[in-house]
């Protein structure tokens, strides 16, 4: 093999709000904290044990506008994305370094907007209004199939 593959694939819970950070020239990055769990039984105490690990991830421009509307803390969301880490210089002058996932591709899961009914969002209407601005894995558009 020639070449080489950076490709993570997730689903886990949002553990705080997207916050995004817009630039001088209109772009923008959102960035939260994803959750996944691995759960398996302690063979010695027949305890179940869970065990989470957390995720930096960063979204770019339209897709960073649709994940900071429809998703908040503890939504469930499906990810693609790469492997990228970043050192910079803080204020204090410290080195510091990150290493964060850069979506690619995501799907909503569970999504919950909204706790009163009137402005309540529905998977399938944050669906329909994203599906425009980026590619949902597996799906199709029964539209366009040539039978």
């Amino acid at each position: 093999m020639n070449g080489t593959l950076n490709k993570v694939t997730l689903i886990g819970h949002l553990g705080d709000n997207v916050k995004i950070h817009y630039f001088e020239n209109g772009n923008c990055i959102g960035r939260f904290p994803l959750a996944t769990n691995e759960v398996y039984i302690n063979k010695t105490t027949n305890e179940k044990i869970t065990s989470t690990e957390w995720h930096n991830i960063a979204v770019r421009n339209k897709q960073a506008e649709v994940c900071e509307k429809y998703l908040t803390k503890g939504d469930r969301i499906y990810i693609e994305g790469r492997i990228r880490s970043r050192q910079w210089q803080g204020d204090d002058g410290i080195q510091r370094q990150t290493v964060e996932i850069m979506v690619t591709e995501f799907m909503f899961l569970d999504i919950k907007k909204d706790t009163d009914n009137k402005n309540k969002t529905t998977f399938d209407e944050a669906k329909k209004n994203a599906i425009d601005n980026f590619t949902v894995p597996g799906e199709t558009n029964e539209d366009n199939l040539p039978f």
